[in-house]
C-alpha cells in the first residue's frame, strides 16, 4: 500500500475530511477495541452519568475480539467482526468525538448520517485475515471490562494497520459504488 494515507490517532476533523470512500489507509498508533458487550457497558455508564474508561475524542474503535496470544506474540488472531451489531450505539459514540471505526460489513442509514454530521469515517478490514492483521499489533492490554474476556476493551498499539475507507464523511459509500459499477443493465 505505497499510496495509502497514513493515519495517526487521535484524528482531527481535517484528517477525516481528506478521506474518501475507496482510499487505502495505514493506521499507526493507538486503537481501542470494543464489540457488542463492551458497547452495551459503555452505554450503561453513560446512562448512569459515569465517565467512560477511555476518552474517545479523536479515537478509532476496532470491532474485534482477539484470540489469546500464542507464545512469543502480543496478541492472537485479531480479525474484524460485523460492524452492524454496533450500529445502535455508534451515533452516541460519534457524538462523544469518536472519529473512526474499523470492522466489516455495511452500516445502517443512521450511522451513515452520523458519520456525516460528526465528521467521522468507517474503515473496513479484511475478514478472515486475523492472523495477518495481528502482525501489525505491537502492544495489547486490557483497559476496561476484563470480565468480558476477548470482548474487553483493549488498548492496541499498531503499526501500518491496513484498512479501506468504506464510508466517508461526505456521503461516499464504497459498497454502493461497487454495486453501481458492476450492476447489470435491467
Amino acid at each position: 500500500m505505497t499510496d495509502a494515507v497514513k493515519l495517526l490517532p487521535p484524528l482531527t476533523d481535517a484528517d477525516v475530511l481528506r478521506l474518501t470512500a475507496g482510499d487505502a489507509v495505514l493506521v499507526s498508533g493507538v486503537l481501542y477495541t470494543a464489540r457488542d458487550a463492551a458497547h452495551k457497558r459503555l452505554m450503561d455508564l453513560l446512562a448512569a452519568g459515569q465517565p467512560l474508561p477511555v476518552d474517545l475524542q479523536g479515537q478509532i474503535l476496532y470491532y474485534v475480539g482477539p484470540s489469546p496470544a500464542p507464545p512469543g506474540r502480543v496478541i492472537g488472531a485479531a480479525g474484524p467482526t460485523t460492524a452492524s451489531r454496533m450500529d445502535a450505539y455508534t451515533p452516541t459514540l460519534l457524538g462523544l468525538g469518536l472519529k473512526a471505526m474499523i470492522g466489516k460489513g455495511k452500516r445502517s442509514a443512521e450511522v451513515l448520517a452520523a458519520l456525516q454530521s460528526h465528521r467521522a469515517v468507517y474503515l473496513g478490514a479484511t475478514g478472515g485475515a486475523g492472523a495477518l492483521i495481528s502482525r501489525c499489533i505491537r502492544e495489547a492490554r486490557v483497559v476496561a471490562f476484563p470480565d468480558l474476556g476477548p470482548e474487553a476493551v483493549h488498548r492496541l498499539v499498531v503499526e501500518d494497520f491496513p484498512a479501506i475507507v468504506i464510508n466517508d464523511c461526505h456521503g461516499g459509500d464504497l459498497y454502493e459504488e461497487g454495486r453501481r459499477r458492476y450492476a447489470r443493465p435491467a
